[in-house]
Order: C-alpha cells, then structure tokens, then sequence
C-alpha cells in the first residue's frame, strides 16, 4: 500500500471514490461553479494539475477547469458570481475568473493540431473530455472529476503512474513531444518538482529528440528551467537533461563539466561536483528557513562552469584551472542573457561566481581588516548569498580538511560583522561626498570628480574611516599628484 496525500490506494475503485472525497473537501468552490453550469445545460470537470496536484495533498488555491461550454458561454455563466473575470487567454479558449481568493481558470476542450514547425497550435475546441485528457502532455495530468456526478475520469492510468511515481504520456512520447517539444523539458521539471521516474519509452524519445527543443523559444524554455532549479529535487531533473541530451540545448556548459580525470585523480569531476553544490546550497536554504533562492542555486550549479576552458596539465602530473572564475563569471552572464534572464539575475549569478573563489585567498585567517572590507563591499547585498556559496562549494570527502575550511569561514564571518559593527560596512562610502570634493578642489561636476570619489573610497577601504581633517589632507595630497590646484580655503 502506498500513502498518497494522506489516503490509501488500497484499490483503484477505492482511490477514485476517495480522490472526489477529498478534492471535493478541499475545494467547495468546485461544486458552487459545477451547479452554474449544470443549470445553463453545460459539463464541468476539474482537471490536469489541479486533480494531480488534490490526490498528493498539495493542492493550491488555483484550479484548473474544462468544459464543453465554449468560450463566450463560459463568460454569460460566471459574470456576476466571480469577483473578476479576465480574458487574456480567451483566444485559446481559456477564461479566468477569481472568487474568495481563489485563481480559477476554466477553458473549453480542446481538441488542437500542431504544424509541428513551430510550438504554436492551431486552436480547436473538441466535444468530448476523453479527447481533451488524450491531448495533455502526461498521463498524471490527464485525470479529470466531472463534477455534477463526482465521476472519476482516467483514460490513461494517471491514478497508476501517479501511485507507481512514473511519468508517462497519453500517446505516444514521439506524437506527444513532436506537437510540443517544451514537454520534454517540463518532464525534467516534474522529475525534480516531484520525484517521479520517467518511463523507458519517455526517456528513449527525449534522447532522439533533444534537437527539436530549438523550436521553442528562450523565454519559455527559460521558465521551465527556472521552475526545475527552484524544486525540491533539482540534481535529478538536471541529470534527466544531461542523459538525454537536453541540456545541450538549454544549458551546454553544464554538460561540458564532465572532465576526463586524469590518470592521476587530480581533479575532481566537476559536473557531480557542481551538482553536489547545488544539494549542498539548497541544504544550507533550508536549514536557515529560506525560500528556494534563484540566484543562489544558479550560482552554485554554474561556479565551476570556467574550468573546461582553464584546464592545464601541469609538471609533475598536477592540474591547474587558473582564473575559471573569471572565464566562468562570463560564461554565465552570456548563457543566461541567452536565456533571457533579468538583467538583475544576470548580474547576480555572474558577481557569485567571479567571487565564489576569493575566500580561499584567506587562508589561515591572514586577510587584514582591508581585504575583508572589499570582500564585503564587492559582495554588496550578495554577502548572505556569496557566504552559502562558498560554504556549499566544500565538497572534500576528507572530514578534518572539511571541517577546517567551515572554521576558516566561520572566523572570516566573525571578522565581517565585528568590523561592521565598528565601522558600518554595510554603507562604505569615502569620508567626503561629491559635493564637498567639487567645493574643495573647485571642480565642476565631471569625470575627474569621479576619480577623486573613487581615491577616498580606496582609501576608506584599505585604513577604514578617516577624520574630516585626515580625508581633507588625502583629497589635498591626490590633487596635487594630478597637477589639481585648490581653491584658497
């Protein structure tokens, strides 16, 4: 027997009856929207995700409907119950509507063809639920409750696979992936979201069909690839995309980590290693009660993705990746400008991974109050970010070298917040603003401003807070060394 959501597959029979219990429990407004229907002559079912989603105890405050209602009925039928109705997506037959919170999107059956060029259908409504449920992507997705008869729908063994954890396809994986290669990377994310295996004939078509992911286009791809990294189990999404091929075409640099080891086991495997960051930096999340942190674990998956193109084979039989994160931090801004990623979450990623590598320039605790100060400024607001990155890329399996590292960092924290709370380094700025270097040095607002900024910010970080007097002195000696003469104070 298995638990599922709380109740028991004892027996199919049973788990249906038990699955309308319970959906109808969670959602009662389910069975209000079911009678306005019923009385204008129309079906209803609750359908795809939101049954899915109801039978693994997880189901969320969006629901998803289907009917034989098309789609101007389905506005005659819900204005005036729901609180607001929206239709961006009518052209597709879909029409949203919320009700005491709830985010309901009902959308007529479909029954559409794809010109198998581009990603994008041609529309048709269908007459039938059976074939709607044949047309959705997998088959624990194609369960279906109509829901003026409490009658379980599933075609396509979607209770099964959803009890045995397999994802399959209602057609064939070839027919299915050819009207919608994006399928193929959201069984990727269904694998890390929710811990299901793919079935051989799923994975068998992945692999042959990998390529035609270049019809989708990057902002999609970018979507599904965000909802992979952000759940609870991305390492097995991501090594789905690798085995197949996928990641090829979404992520080629992740692949391109699995380094031949050398005959003299000098290096690790870099692609587990980055995965195992990953495990890692989602680890540290949790144990600090955060929410699943984009940036981080991009941050972590992409540290290392520089050293393919920085590896040398040394004297002696050593292996040396000189610089990666410099090559890596480029890297990953331009994979993910690719992507279409935010500007923001560009810079981010690509700041974490030019600086993953700095703290073990600090050896034994040698750093002084200066390079812990630019170690913090560089960081910025991505200290707490950078601080689980570097914690999470200690991967050594030898546990005093391990143990080792994690004190050395703990005291490089201890130094950061006794030298904030010293001196504000959250806030570093030189000892004088602009305006008072323009008044000093009687300089228009201009480049050279600039410059004398940047001197005392310098300054400021390498012998912390100057006197008024001290920065005035500093400012005075830079002016002269730049052929700068002051006014007359």
């Amino acid at each position: 027997m298995h638990c599922v959501g709380g109740w028991i597959l004892v027996n199919e029979l049973a788990a249906k009856r038990n699955a309308v219990t319970e959906l109808m429990r969670i959602s009662p407004l389910a069975d209000d929207l079911a009678g306005l229907f019923a009385r204008a002559g129309h079906r209803l079912y609750l359908v795809g995700g939101s049954v899915r989603d109801a039978l693994l105890g997880r189901l969320s405050a969006d629901l998803d409907f289907t009917t034989d209602a098309r789609p101007d009925q389905i506005l005659k039928i819900v204005s005036g119950w729901a609180d607001a109705v929206w239709e961006t997506g009518i052209e597709f037959g879909t029409i949203g509507v919320t009700k005491h919170g709830s985010t309901l999107e009902i959308t007529t059956f479909r029954a559409d063809t794809y010109d198998r060029v581009s990603r994008n259908p041609e529309v048709t409504f269908g007459d039938t639920i059976e074939g709607d449920l044949l047309r959705r992507d997998f088959t624990v997705n194609a369960m279906a409750i109509e829901l003026s008869t409490k009658q379980f729908i599933d075609p396509h063994g979607g209770l099964k696979a959803l009890r045995d954890r397999i994802l399959d396809t209602p057609a064939t994986p070839e027919e299915s992936f050819a009207d919608d290669p994006l399928r193929m990377l959201r069984a990727t994310r269904f694998v890390a979201q929710l811990g299901f295996s793919p079935a051989p004939r799923v994975v068998e078509a992945m692999t042959a069909m990998a390529g035609e992911l270049a019809r989708i286009t990057a902002e999609r791809v970018q979507t599904e690839l965000s909802k992979l990294i952000l759940a609870p189990r991305p390492r097995r999404g991501l090594e789905l995309m690798v085995d197949t091929g996928l990641a090829d075409m979404v992520l080629p640099e992740v692949p391109g980590m699995r380094l031949a080891i050398d005959e003299h086991h000098q290096h690790k495997d870099v692609y587990q290693h980055s995965l195992t960051v990953l495990d890692q930096a989602i680890a540290l999340e949790k144990a600090d009660n955060w929410e699943p942190d984009l940036v981080l674990r991009l941050a972590a998956l992409l540290h290392d993705i520089g050293k393919p193109d920085t590896r040398r084979f040394e004297s002696g039989g050593g292996v040396s990746f000189h610089h990666h994160e410099v090559v890596g931090a480029k890297m990953a801004r331009k994979r993910l400008r690719a992507l279409k990623y935010p500007k923001q979450v560009v810079e981010d990623v690509g700041q974490l991974v030019f600086l993953h590598l700095r703290f073990h320039g600090y050896g034994r605790g040698e750093w002084t109050d200066s390079a812990v100060r630019r170690y913090v400024t560089d960081a910025a607001d991505l200290l707490p970010r950078l601080h689980k990155l570097v914690r999470a890329d200690c991967t050594t399996r030898n546990k005093r070298k391990a143990a080792a590292l994690q004190r050395t960092y703990d005291d490089l924290e201890e130094r950061i917040a006794r030298i904030a709370a010293e001196e504000d380094l959250a806030r570093v700025r030189p000892d004088l603003d602009g305006n008072e270097i323009m008044k000093l040095l009687g300089l228009p607002p201009g480049p050279l401003v600039g410059k004398a900024w940047r001197h005392l910010k310098e300054l400021r970080l390498d012998r912390g807070p100057l006197t008024h007097e001290e920065a005035i002195a500093e400012l005075e000696r830079w002016a002269q060394e730049n052929g700068i003469q002051p006014p007359d104070r």
